[in-house]
């Protein structure tokens, strides 16, 4: 007879996470596809589907159903009848043709991360990068920045997986006693365009590599931003900051081992005046680091995708910020596990 403990327990959750696989590349593979921006225009038939993206039969109302249940589509009607139609959550942030976009992260998912985490166990024996550098000689950026397709797949995916936290930032943080402002390693510009945008007071620089830069000059433009958002090219490791108000770095300092993530700290804290601010973007692990599973997850990805980088909790940066002179630090959740940690001079 088994005991009362015994009963309680059951591997549900293991097999959930474990077989987890699926339902990620079910939606990634959706995402790739364009399947909600075709919805984006209204419900469609399984037939209308196939047709759209070149489906066939087999496959095709187990996969469009899965998402139905995982809660990514509506249905309505059965068998020959059924019409499939985007969520809301879908609608806003799967149609590419909208602002609100977040799904580069996950097209990068599908082409780039996906395969590179099957190698999590060799990255977890050598300490070593698992991505496209792995077989090649040249760093991370270099390597992804060298092909123009894939540049713009990665600033995609950088914008995606933070607009909701610049758009959080934004709203939340005050700029009324700030005029200027630099978003280091600003990748798309989407973080300068959303403070732009909701504070008239703002003026921003959007700092990046040289490649860069007329991919984030095209977003600025198409937002109408071009006399709010300057776009300057350069490297934060050579170059000068600007002498800004605010500093900004978005899903940056976990690039970069220790020793460079202070420089980067100690670069910031020479730009700023007094009282000027540096506000950093990232998925803050729990000073326990036991709750944040999202960042710490992050700080694996890091493994897969840097030769030092690591994600970190509100105690590390406090203490890399105190020690580089700034006098007080504030931690700001923003969406999900997302937070701005926040350092005043």
């Amino acid at each position: 007879m088994s005991t009362l403990t015994e009963t309680q327990i059951d591997p549900a959750k293991i097999m959930q996470v474990g077989m987890g696989f699926w339902a990620s590349k079910t939606l990634l593979t959706a995402v790739n596809m364009g399947l909600f921006s075709q919805l984006a225009q209204g419900g469609l038939s399984s037939n209308d589907i196939k047709t759209k993206l070149g489906l066939h039969d087999r496959g095709l109302h187990d996969f469009l159903d899965t998402l139905v249940a995982l809660g990514f589509l509506n249905i309505t009607g059965l068998n020959g009848t059924s019409v499939y139609a985007n969520t809301p959550e879908t609608n806003m942030f799967l149609d590419k043709n909208k602002p609100s976009y977040v799904g580069g992260m996950l097209e990068m998912s599908n082409n780039r991360l996906y395969r590179f985490w099957d190698n999590l166990e060799e990255g977890l024996k050598t300490g070593l990068p698992q991505n496209e550098i792995k077989t090649g000689d040249r760093p991370l950026f270099e390597e992804i920045y060298a092909d123009e397709h894939r540049l713009r797949e990665f600033l995609a995916g950088m914008g995606g997986i933070q607009m909701g936290n610049f758009i959080a930032l934004a709203h939340k943080f005050d700029f009324s006693k700030y005029s200027t402002l630099c978003d280091l390693g600003g990748a798309g510009g989407y973080l300068s365009a959303q403070v732009a945008m909701q504070n008239n007071n703002m003026s921003c620089i959007s700092f990046d590599l040289p490649p860069v830069g007329p991919v984030a000059q095209e977003n600025i433009d198409k937002m109408g931003l071009a006399d709010r958002v300057q776009i300057q090219s350069g490297d934060f490791f050579t170059d000068e900051f600007p002498q800004v108000d605010v500093i900004t770095m978005g899903n940056v300092l976990h690039d970069w081992g220790t020793t460079d993530k202070k420089r980067l700290i100690t670069k910031a804290f020479e730009a700023l005046p007094e009282g000027g601010a540096m506000v950093v973007i990232e998925n803050i692990i729990d000073d326990n680091r036991s709750e944040n599973a999202f960042g710490l997850m992050m700080s694996l990805n890091m493994l897969i995708e840097t030769p030092d980088g690591y994600d970190f909790t509100a105690a590390n940066f406090n203490e890399w910020v105190l020690g580089a002179g700034f006098s007080r630090t504030e931690t700001m959740p923003l969406t999900g596990p997302s937070s701005a940690v926040i350092a005043i001079k």
